[in-house]
């Protein structure tokens, strides 16, 4: 077939050339969205042939993408979207003053000492990014140690990365990615004169760890698949040429490779693993390149951390039960582990922090997050850190030092901002250090949150948490309100019951917000997450439905009234539910969603797919993990119905879900579907996954999405 233009549109191939012209020229508008060509295509495993059409929209010169056809499909579908939210614009202008007026411009983190120094960040009034500074301890004038406005002067895109200071406060190891592909290059400033070393790492994807008093730094380097398979030692002043390997994964594919420091800081952590298995390996911090010590041998499905006191070594494993233990050993004999505390069928132990005179175990108990302190002379004895609210979510926040009396805490629920608390171990107390200012106005009182169970068809209980305000009607004009439906549901993530600024203009609108804490995420503990997994996939998307059903039984909205949002792993979900249940939505917005299951998982050769089958299945030797997620696929599961409307969203750098696979979605969904509901797809050319980086365009984007979910739910004023 000769090379030609392939996103053409109903009109025809003279039309497609305006509409492409248009997004680069902004001379013409089109007047029909782009209707992407059918190439022969298919491929066979097991004895099955499928065929895949669409599969000429994945560049095979990734991840450079220079395919003139691929590109002017995504410029015309651009070119659509902008079109189609061109109407709504005095809206989606409204929205982004909305959540712009609720953001403190000129908001500043709490100091916090670490060594002879106060670190914090701070954005400026109109700034997209932050700006990071210190000051003495004894006293002094702030100090600018690096600015992300200027690092990200004239780049689209810009998001730091690391940034860690050496342990003697003199140096700055950073790294940043100015396109979104998620390959970091790592500099050093000497926060003495405030100069850049020569020293440059390019292409790094982990953490910068400091080491040989702080003459040394440990990274790892994405390979060509954008796999960290190795962890590398940089002498400060040395050419990155002669950098030392200090141990490479070369036994399982599907593993990446991290470092870290201990809670002294004493020695370097190498951990190896995937989803579910772990490796981890120890090396004095003093002299890196020492024979390493293995803690205890990979074993398929055990997973374990550690960390190291006065010679003692601690472990969080899962190796006799589900929601793990400690153990202690010594480090002559690491792999002999001596249980400390044991694994409990009601509380998920997620895991622990080291300090001088007492330790912290943190978890979930009955899918609320729980901070425990614990004695080293008495492990039985554990002081919870409570907290008034019904439904909230806390973690330990930044906690740099390893002798300390207090430790800093987030905090939030879906009623109260982003807080941030100093907890004094020895007396309890709870020092409130800031709570997020919502510049605007925000009377937390006007809302409520409430977190109900749902049967799923299966008989197991799914707790939703939803917020919404108290006046917020049960039915208008006989009818119940609008509902927006939120969840994730994979790689044991639990989505928190948090608090979102920009979730009030759903809100205020008379909108009911529910997370539907789904199997797959590790809410309920670690079974809940093994429950969404692998053969059990189907778990995940089940819940949602049943969740979604069973809010319409209680009364809190009705079937059509529903909007749905997930993005990466849930914007997979989002695919699987639009193809099972299209009419119980009324607006659906999926982000760089996960839709070519089964082709990804086939292409060992994409840079996170071996690494993957552990969570998904690997269907290339296996028969039955092939059919079961072909069962599923939200691609290859497009048939010929009526579908809600539709956002889709796609980052061309993505490195994480490659911009092909929503294209590919969004293509075949044009072609089979029966309905005109309007269906958009908005590709980021110069961004990856997380979409656009300052934090006003990102405003924006989340703006044009409630736009579209008010418009299409007939609820825009």
């Amino acid at each position: 077939m000769p090379n030609r233009l392939i996103a053409l549109l109903a009109a025809g191939a003279a039309a497609l050339a305006a509409n492409a012209n248009a997004q680069d020229n902004q001379l013409t508008e089109p007047t029909a969205p782009p209707v992407a060509e059918k190439r022969d295509h298919s491929y066979s495993h097991h004895g099955i042939t499928i065929a895949d059409p669409y599969n000429w929209l994945h560049d095979k010169s990734y991840p450079a993408v220079d395919d003139e056809d691929v590109l002017d499909y995504l410029k015309a579908e651009n070119a659509w979207f902008e079109a189609q939210m061109k109407p709504h614009q005095a809206l989606i202008d409204t929205l982004f003053e909305e959540m712009k007026a609720r953001i403190k411009e000129d908001e500043s983190t709490v100091p916090q000492k670490d060594g002879d120094w106060l670190y914090w960040s701070e954005f400026e009034e109109g700034a997209e990014y932050r700006k990071y500074y210190r000051k003495p301890v004894a006293g002094g004038d702030p100090v600018l140690i690096l600015d992300e406005n200027e690092l990200a002067e004239g780049k689209e895109y810009f998001r730091l990365g690391a940034f860690s200071v050496s342990q003697n406060g003199r140096y700055l190891a950073y790294s940043a990615d100015d396109n979104g592909s998620e390959r970091y290059t790592a500099r050093i400033k000497d926060l003495q004169t405030g100069d850049l070393l020569p020293d440059t790492i390019p292409g790094t994807r982990t953490g910068l760890t400091w080491v040989m008093g702080d003459r040394g730094l440990v990274y790892g380097m994405a390979d060509d698949n954008w796999r960290t398979k190795e962890a590398t030692l940089h002498v400060i002043g040395t050419p990155v040429s002669e950098d030392v390997e200090l141990y490479r994964e070369t036994r399982d594919e599907g593993f990446g490779v991290g470092t870290g420091l201990t809670a002294q800081e004493d020695w370097l952590v190498i951990a190896t693993g995937d989803n579910e298995t772990s490796e981890v390996r120890l090396v004095p911090a003093d002299n890196p390149t020492a024979e390493p010590i293995l803690v205890k041998e990979r074993k398929k499905g055990v997973e374990y951390d550690v960390d190291v006191r006065d010679g003692t070594l601690w472990v969080h494993t899962n190796d006799d039960h589900v929601n793990f233990r400690i153990a202690t050993a010594s480090l002559d004999r690491p792999g002999e582990w001596t249980t400390l505390i044991e694994g409990s069928d009601e509380f998920y132990l997620d895991g622990f922090s080291l300090f001088k005179d007492f330790y912290v175990t943190e978890g979930r108990l009955a899918g609320l997050d729980q901070i425990q302190i614990r004695s080293y002379a008495d492990p039985n004895l554990v002081k919870p850190v409570a907290f008034a609210e019904p439904s909230f979510t806390t973690e330990l926040s930044n906690n740099p030092e390893y002798d300390q009396d207090r430790l800093r805490l987030a905090y939030e629920s879906m009623v109260t901002p982003d807080t941030v608390y100093d907890y004094h171990v020895a007396t309890g107390e709870l020092e409130l250090l800031k709570r997020q200012e919502i510049p605007s106005g925000y009377d937390p009182s006007l809302y409520v949150t409430e977190r109900v169970e749902i049967r799923a068809r299966d008989g197991t209980m799914v707790p939703v948490s939803v917020v919404m305000r108290r006046d917020r009607p049960q039915k208008t004009q006989g009818r119940a309100g609008p509902l927006h439906l939120y969840a994730y549901g994979a790689y044991g993530y639990a989505v928190p019951p948090g608090f979102s600024s920009s979730r009030l203009s759903l809100v205020d609108r008379g909108y009911a917000y529910a997370i539907a804490h789904i199997r797959g995420g590790d809410d309920l503990g670690r079974n809940w997450y093994l429950q969404g997994k692998l053969n059990e996939r189907t778990n995940t998307f089940n819940d949602f439905v049943d969740v979604a059903k069973g809010l319409v039984a209680q009364g809190y909205t009705e079937k059509g009234r529903i909007s749905i949002s997930g993005g990466s792993a849930g914007g997979e979900l989002m695919g699987v539910v639009v193809n099972t249940d299209p009419d119980l939505w009324g607006a659906v917005a999926a982000h760089v969603p996960f839709v070519d299951v089964l082709n990804t998982m086939l292409d060992e050769d994409l840079p996170l797919t071996p690494g993957e089958w552990p969570e998904w299945g690997d269907p290339i030797r296996s028969k039955q993990a092939f059919a079961y997620i072909l069962s599923y696929s939200p691609y290859d599961q497009v048939i010929a119905q009526d579908y809600p409307p539709m956002l889709v969203t796609a980052g061309l750098n993505d490195p994480r879900v490659t911009y092909w696979e929503p294209a590919k979605w969004v293509a075949k969904l044009r072609e089979m579907k029966t309905d005109d509901n309007t269906l958009l797809l908005k590709t980021n050319m110069g961004a990856g996954h997380g979409g656009k980086s300052g934090r006003f365009q990102s405003i924006y984007e989340t703006a044009e999405e409630v736009a579209f979910i008010l418009t299409q739910m007939g609820e825009a004023e």
